[in-house]
């Protein structure tokens, strides 16, 4: 199997930004990115005939926010101490991290060929024991956020030892296991200890598998529902990208941890999929593959002449 990629081959280190306005560059290279990760996320799934398209979908505006723009992180050293943390708690979304991560350059491109293959280091849900850059195992779900909830009070009794910075801990749920009661006991318990280092995003595209959240366990009002539990609170366009980093990196409500719903599309990106219950875990036909590859990739040609364009204006 390929190995890691040297430092020459892999992408710079970079807290990407965070406390800065976004430029419209670097807004087109963020989209550019979001729409080369789900053309790898398709590519994945189809090729192994397994997988989770349309919620790895769902949420790759989030995760690209997350890792090419707001976590502290080096790929060189996914095991650094004071890395930011992420959990992904709906596992099943695993492709969108591992495009995620071979773009951001844990481990070679090449790892992807190999996804859910006999002694894959890319399995069906996300193992941090044979994967850069994984947290910590999910799949089950309902988990996450009281892991999560670990990982913040830990890392929090830093200052204690006198370090200046406490990581930051942020999990990715989905919004159908939200109706499984362990999220609200860890919701508790981070109100409670007052895990203002503690950020969760609920990927809120209102399907689960097989139908409809709110035909199934009705969620809403799930703003005032996280307010009731002591959360700062705050909601945006999950696809808006510049919406994300604006409520991803603002400054933390002391004393309180944040919930951020965003709200999205399953399937976004790919129309034949989109908010759609039967998509869950169907792999397309050839033909829908191939319609779905075509869209993204007219997508991915504009932006980038989009961003060449701006890139050229900006030299003068």
């Amino acid at each position: 199997m390929a190995g890691r990629h040297t430092k020459a081959q892999m992408p710079s280190l970079q807290r990407a930004g965070v406390g800065k306005e976004i430029t419209r560059a670097e807004l087109l290279r963020l989209k550019a990115t979001a729409v080369k990760c789900r053309l790898a996320s398709l590519e994945m799934a189809y090729r192994a005939g397994s997988g989770h398209i349309p919620p790895d979908f769902s949420c790759m505006d989030i995760m690209v926010t997350l890792f090419f723009r707001v976590l502290r992180l080096d790929p060189f050293r996914p095991d650094w101490d004071d890395r930011d943390r992420f959990i992904l708690s709906k596992g099943h979304a695993v492709g969108a991290l591992y495009a995620c991560l071979a773009e951001r350059g844990f481990f070679p491109k090449e790892w992807l060929d190999t996804y859910q293959q006999m002694e894959t280091r890319l399995p069906g849900h996300p193992d941090r024991n044979v994967t850069p850059g994984v947290e910590h195992n999910t799949g089950a779900l309902g988990h996450g956020l009281s892991v999560a909830c670990g990982l913040a009070a830990g890392l929090r009794l830093r200052k204690g030892r006198g370090e200046d910075r406490t990581p930051r801990v942020y999990v990715l749920l989905g919004d159908g296991e939200l109706q499984e009661g362990s999220n609200w006991e860890a919701a508790m318990f981070a109100a409670q200890q007052g895990l203002d280092n503690l950020v969760a995003v609920v990927d809120r595209n209102r399907l689960q598998q097989g139908d409809f959240t709110e035909r199934t366990v009705a969620l809403e009002d799930l703003a005032a529902k996280w307010y009731a539990f002591g959360w700062d609170v705050a909601a945006c366009d999950g696809h808006d990208i510049a919406a994300l980093v604006d409520v991803l990196e603002a400054p933390p409500a002391p004393g309180k941890p944040r919930v951020i719903i965003a709200n999205t599309v399953k399937g976004r990106g790919g129309p034949v999929m989109e908010n759609k219950p039967e998509w869950h875990h169907r792999i397309p036909t050839e033909a829908e593959y191939e319609e779905i590859k075509a869209g993204l990739s007219a997508v991915l040609e504009s932006l980038e002449r989009e961003l060449e364009s701006e890139e050229r204006v900006n030299r003068g």
